[in-house]
């Protein structure tokens, strides 16, 4: 029988120290996420969402606790092997884009796959462009584009290297209302293919229509919701009340 757990954290912490300072962001969470699965993770600002984030996705190093990511023991992993897995099986939507800045908005999208020897076709990459309502040339220089115009390109990037795990920290935050329908309905259909799909959210009413939210608050999960809705998202906040 197929393991369908892509990722398995376990008693996940991480601090910060700043000269005499420390701050504890995330405080021993426990979490699983499945192939197929659209998961969603959602608090109040400062809750640890992108820190855990970064955390499952092998980018920042928890203080203690074990992460495994399709069965690999991801911090027990040869930097080599590390970057082979984010080359191969990991997209990552970053919250300020992480963009080349004086590449062109297409170099920026093709530019993994480059590194990663994929080949790529350059009318697919145009049309879905156009799908997410880009609006300037593909050959603009990403730092002469808007924060909204960046946004896109980074998720473009993501969606073009079909990548098994998807990570997308806050994705439609900079977008409007059709892009950004666009972009959460996209995420699901990736997730109804087979892949994992993990997005940090801000927005209740995209993540009650994921499978399922954790609830991040104070850097603990206080609650663990299956098909959420806006009324039980809202009632996992009443906490904080």
């Amino acid at each position: 029988m197929q393991n369908n757990k892509v990722i398995v954290g376990n008693n996940i912490s991480k601090t910060f120290k700043k000269g005499k300072n420390i701050t504890t962001v995330l405080k021993k969470v426990n979490l699983t996420a499945n192939r197929g699965e659209f998961l969603s993770i959602v608090g109040p600002s400062g809750s640890g969402k992108s820190t855990l984030l970064q955390c499952i996705s092998g980018m920042l190093k928890p203080t203690s606790g074990e992460i495994e990511l399709l069965g690999n023991k991801i911090y027990n992993l040869s930097n080599t092997k590390m970057a082979k897995l984010r080359r191969t099986t990991i997209g990552y939507i970053f919250q300020n884009y992480n963009l080349v800045p004086y590449l062109s908005a297409f170099e920026n999208i093709v530019l993994p796959l480059r590194l990663s020897g994929i080949k790529w076709n350059a009318t697919k990459i145009n049309n879905l462009l156009k799908e997410m309502r880009f609006t300037a040339s593909p050959n603009s220089k990403v730092e002469d584009l808007s924060g909204g115009e960046q946004q896109k390109i980074a998720i473009a990037r993501s969606f073009i290297k079909n990548d098994e795990i998807i990570f997308a920290d806050e994705p439609t935050g900079a977008l409007d209302t059709l892009s950004r329908r666009f972009i959460f309905d996209t995420l699901k259909k990736m997730a109804g293919t087979g892949k994992c799909v993990i997005m940090v959210t801000h927005d209740i009413e995209m993540a009650s229509q994921t499978d399922r939210s954790l609830v991040l608050i104070d850097g603990m999960v206080s609650s663990n919701i299956v098909k959420p809705t806006e009324d039980s998202l809202l009632n996992a906040f009443k906490s904080l009340e």
